[in-house]
């Protein structure tokens, strides 16, 4: 992926569904200024509470985790990126203040249910 000096190009895409369950979020590919506002809109379908995660995907790597949020109201945080969960409006949107070039990168908004084992281990499917 190319891009302009200064400029950070962020591609949005929707990452599977589960049992009924399922997120959504603006496809395509966004650029913006270095230091604008990143806000990546990020809304789910699910019966219960489940397990909310933001996925990052550099150029030529495979997808990292960026952060998760288990429960209603929690806040996950990672390298100046926030995402809230909003049980109310079912919604997880990313956020970053000032994005920089090197946050070029497809980012993926993801969803799964959380079950415990016997052993008491949380396991998650995506």
């Amino acid at each position: 992926m190319s891009s302009s000096p200064g400029l950070v190009t962020v591609i949005l895409f929707l990452l599977g569904q589960t049992r009924g369950d399922s997120v959504s979020q603006m496809d395509g590919q966004v650029t913006l200024l270095e230091g604008a506002t990143l806000t990546v809109n990020c809304t789910y379908s699910a019966i219960g509470y489940p397990t909310l995660f933001w996925y990052v995907q550099y150029p030529g790597e495979g997808p990292q985790l960026l952060l998760k949020a288990t429960k209603a109201n929690d806040k996950g945080t990672n390298e100046g990126f926030e995402a809230t969960y909003d049980a109310k409006t079912t919604s997880f949107h990313l956020e970053k203040a000032s994005v920089q070039e090197s946050d070029s990168a497809v980012y993926h908004c993801a969803l799964s249910d959380t079950v415990t084992e016997t052993a008491g281990r949380a396991e998650h499917k995506v």
